[in-house]
């Protein structure tokens, strides 16, 4: 029994130095964080691959916009009635655009 109180003694005894360290870590943060500033190196490394993946876009020429490859006046059957593959391929934006127009009048979507 004695054992038991010297033992939670000693330990009472060493948790009270753990906020003092805790502290001094904060203190060490604080003094770091005052001499030299924070830099991202994740933001910088994703920006990296960024670049590379889409390329640099002050370099690449603005496109003027296109005129719709479906007509406005296409219907579903008119599209997709046939295996024929279409004539030139239609951005997924534009595709995308058609299908919820015939789906809004269909009452299928919402």
């Amino acid at each position: 029994m004695e054992n038991d109180v010297s033992n939670s003694h000693s330990l009472a005894m060493n948790n009270s130095s753990f906020p003092t360290v805790i502290n001094d870590g904060a203190k060490l943060m604080e003094q770091n964080a005052n001499n030299i500033p924070f830099i991202n190196q994740g933001a910088i490394a994703w920006n990296r691959m960024r670049r590379e993946w889409v390329g640099d876009q002050s370099k690449r020429p603005h496109r003027a916009p296109r005129e719709p490859t479906i007509s406005w006046c296409a219907t579903y059957e008119d599209l997709l009635s046939t295996n024929q593959p279409f004539s030139q391929p239609i951005p997924l934006s534009e595709m995308i655009d058609f299908l919820v127009d015939i789906w809004l009048e269909e009452g299928l979507y919402d």
